[in-house]
């Protein structure tokens, strides 16, 4: 009789421990972070990304700067960029853009995120022209829009003329124009360039791709592109949300039948796997359950 209360002693104990151990499992699983994704934002006045080859290219240079380029939150209103390039200009700096207002803001406040840059009267000038200038522009902006919750708004607006190496542009309200110059060089012109997904937005007022080469003399050939008037966003978003905690088992209320508990899809996290780092010692202790309650049994039996 002892022999056998003691063996249906261990077996309850093993029946007990594997719902209390599985329910700890599940606890540690279930608690996964709420990670957010933040927005950001972006600006930019003027972008280069240039070639300056000297010397029948010989000697190349890159011409790698922005004005105003900043990332939310900041602001800024240089209106000047110069730029050094040595065998160019006797090594003295020269101005690659001059303007009147030159002005960059990127914001990220609660749910929303903004882009916004602005160019008016400006002048941009390449290597190799040191008196006519690559583009002149009156008014140039790009706003680049993303709220959490809504569609991200890109658009960007050319207001008055257009000036590329001397001649006068007709703009459009988007597309591409080719403006050729001889003895001077081409330059493709791509006007009002946005972009929107479903959680990002981006505008270009103008970006150029220039081929310039005054009078074929291959003193400073210069191609690359320049940008003008540019703004980037991303809306902020919710990531992964906490799993809901385990309910223990049991009948339904009277009058309300049981409703069956929808399985959510596991994030990203180790925690929402099934696994924790309590795992392997509940595991462990499960085990050694188990084995004891079997010896008990096999003592009970054997007396």
């Amino acid at each position: 009789m002892p022999a056998r209360r003691i063996g249906a002693l261990a077996a309850a104990a093993v029946v007990a421990a594997g719902p209390a151990a599985l329910a700890l499992a599940s606890a540690g699983a279930a608690h996964a972070t709420d990670d957010r994704r933040g927005g950001s934002a972006s600006a930019v006045v003027l972008r280069t990304g240039l070639n300056v080859s000297l010397l029948n290219k010989t000697v190349n240079h890159p011409l790698n700067a922005a004005l105003n380029e900043v990332s939310a939150p900041a602001s800024a209103q240089k209106t000047a960029l110069t730029a050094t390039l040595d065998g160019v200009d006797g090594g003295r700096p020269f101005h690659v853009l001059r303007a009147d207002v030159a002005t960059a803001r990127a914001t990220v406040k609660g749910g929303t995120a903004e882009g916004y840059s602005n160019l008016a009267r400006a002048k941009v000038h390449v290597p190799g022209l040191p008196t006519l200038p690559l583009i002149e522009v009156d008014q140039v902006t790009s706003k680049a829009l993303c709220v959490s919750g809504k569609r991200p708004v890109a658009e960007s607006k050319l207001l008055g003329g257009v000036t590329v190496l001397g001649k006068r542009v007709a703009v459009k309200a988007a597309g591409t124009t080719q403006v050729s110059v001889p003895g001077v060089g081409e330059v493709r012109l791509d006007l009002s360039s946005t972009r929107t997904t479903s959680r990002t937005a981006a505008a270009v007022a103008l970006r150029l791709k220039v081929s310039v080469d005054p009078l074929k003399l291959g003193v400073a050939a210069v191609e690359g592109t320049v940008t003008l008037a540019g703004a980037n966003c991303a809306a902020p978003g919710p990531g992964a949300k906490p799993l809901p905690r385990p309910q223990a088992d049991g009948p339904a209320p009277q009058g309300k039948p049981a409703e069956p508990v929808a399985a959510k899809a596991p994030d990203d996290n180790l925690a929402a796997t099934g696994g924790s780092s309590a795992t392997p010692y509940v595991a462990g202790g499960a085990a050694v359950l188990i084995l004891a309650g079997g010896g008990a049994l096999a003592m009970a039996r054997r007396r």
